[in-house]
């Protein structure tokens, strides 16, 4: 069995304790208490907790990057368009300590704020090029003024849903699906599919229910 180095230790620990905790009210004693080590050990890898914390936005900002990476160019069916909304919302479900207290995390870490602007743009570019593709088909039928509107909807979503999900679910914090997300977002643009496409995406966004 390969043994896991130090390092990545205090990052998969940190990001749990961030998780279930939230990430202000975890410390560095804490993270070296968790994983048994000294504080000094710690030290040694992180000088910060905010080293911490620009690390694991380091790993979810590669992730999330080429996750919305959508090619302007290809015919995107609906059954990948709710796997890109599924695959984004594991990704959040996995960082959600940035997306619970997003503005005091942001504005307490400076250095993120470009960082997670750009991926906020991403995501609006990624929906837009992901409803251009089905409305290209005739999947979707939307005036452009209300296409930026409804991408504008599904980022701000993407962003909120992680907190509003926590508080709906306070008595679990553990309790995280992606799958509820994601009939959300479906149901948002629900109203702009052609009508014998609605059904299918009906039946869709129920599947990420069960």
């Amino acid at each position: 069995m390969t043994k896991i180095k130090t390092r990545d230790r205090i990052l998969n620990t940190s990001l749990s304790l961030f998780n279930s905790l939230g990430e202000p009210n975890v410390t560095t004693l804490l993270i070296s208490d968790e994983l048994d080590i000294s504080p000094g050990n710690l030290y040694y890898h992180f000088k910060s907790k905010g080293d911490i914390v620009e690390e694991l936005f380091s790993a979810f900002e590669s992730e999330v990057l080429d996750l919305l990476s959508v090619p302007e160019d290809v015919d995107i069916s609906l059954d990948q368009q709710s796997f890109f909304l599924h695959m984004l919302f594991e990704a959040v479900a996995r960082y959600r300590f940035l997306y619970q207290d997003l503005v005091n995390v942001l504005s307490r870490y400076e250095r993120l704020q470009l960082r997670f602007k750009r991926i906020l743009k991403k995501k609006t570019g990624a929906f837009r090029s992901i409803c251009e593709s089905l409305r290209n088909q005739n999947m979707m039928r939307i005036a452009d003024d209300d296409l930026g509107s409804l991408c504008e909807q599904l980022t701000l979503t993407a962003c909120y849903w992680s907190a509003y999900d926590t508080l709906s679910h306070l008595d679990d914090r553990e309790l995280v699906d992606p799958g509820r997300g994601v009939y959300q977002m479906m149901h948002l643009m629900l109203p702009y599919f052609a009508p014998d496409v609605q059904e299918h995406a009906k039946l869709i966004s129920l599947g990420y229910l069960m």
